[in-house]
């Protein structure tokens, strides 16, 4: 064979190699097509695709349900020891995962970004009594009963935010009236409506309603205000020592071998500096919260902690 043939073929089985070895990433979206996870997975890797930083080929699977623990628990099944195998989740897993008694465990998974958040609002009717956050806690306080607070799944992020201001004012979390709904819209018909004293929930759920006069947002959960939110003070502000997001990140399979693993830590850190990802964040409404490899493992550690302890305070588990 002449030299030239030689290294067309070569170049040929390199190529081949490669095709085959982009065809292995496949991306594990434990929840329906079209939500905020699903979002996340799919325009991450856009964004990675167009900054050029992973142009393969991504298999995507949808398997919703149970807070993200029916596609995890298969994702840490089935793809165990898998060395481009990835999964997106978020805070409301941690919860869930006691919740439905899952077999998930997310210790064992390879922590690999944690990529963006949407901070909490609590919310009231536009003429409510309640002026200030102060205000309505004081209500709580006097009669959690009679406050009827609406938010999503029982255990979930929101839930959590409001046993949180409530063991923060010294209200036991086990006495609120938390009222799940079906949606951000279903929470804003029942403060509207008067069925809820008030709604807890993420920031672009209610603000389009908060500027059109129909509620009124009493805090956020963020550190610090937001440049959207420049009226609206944080919950520390108001004296309450709460801070919490609805984060979502990405997790490599269990025994991903650690070559790959870093290699992944790498391309995330490099698409969160990218304007592609930026543009992302922005259309999205979303806010970067990034936070790579090990580093996120630490924070998923402390806040199944912390979210473990306030769903046993709640009474949602012994």
């Amino acid at each position: 064979m002449k030299v030239s043939q030689l290294l067309k073929s070569l170049a040929v089985v390199t190529a081949l190699c490669a095709g085959a070895a982009h065809a292995q990433v496949s991306v594990m979206l434990p929840a329906n097509p079209g939500g905020g996870w699903d979002s996340t997975g799919r325009q991450a890797f856009q964004a990675m695709n167009k900054a050029g930083i992973y142009t393969g080929t991504v298999n995507f699977t949808n398997k919703g349900g149970a807070g993200g623990t029916i596609g995890l628990a298969d994702f840490q099944r089935s793809q165990k020891g898998k060395p481009d195998a990835l999964a997106v989740f978020g805070a409301i897993t941690v919860g869930a995962i006691t919740l439905n008694r899952s077999p998930v465990d997310l210790s064992k998974f390879k922590p690999v970004s944690r990529l963006t958040a949407e901070y909490l609002v609590l919310a009231v009717k536009a003429d409510s009594p309640y002026k200030n956050l102060g205000d309505f806690v004081a209500a709580l306080k006097s009669n959690p009963g009679a406050s009827a607070v609406g938010g999503g799944s029982a255990g979930g992020v929101d839930h959590i935010a409001l046993a949180l201001l409530a063991q923060s004012a010294g209200v036991p979390a086990a006495s609120l009236n938390y009222i799940p709904q079906a949606g951000g819209a279903d929470t804003v018909i029942g403060i509207i409506n008067g069925t809820l004293k008030a709604g807890i929930s993420g920031i672009s759920e209610f603000q389009q309603f908060a500027q059109e006069g129909r509620i009124r947002i009493l805090g956020v959960t963020t550190a610090e205000r937001l440049k959207g939110l420049k009226d609206v003070p944080t919950f520390k502000e108001a004296g309450y020592d709460v801070e919490i997001a609805n984060w979502r990140g990405i997790l490599g399979s269990v025994d991903m071998p650690e070559a790959n693993h870093k290699e992944w830590v790498e391309r995330f850190t490099k698409l969160n500096a990218t304007q592609e990802w930026q543009a992302v964040l922005e259309k999205q409404g979303w806010d970067a919260y990034f936070l790579p490899g090990d580093a996120f493992g630490q924070f998923i550690q402390s806040e199944s902690s912390r979210i473990n302890k306030v769903l046993k305070d709640a009474g949602l588990v012994k």
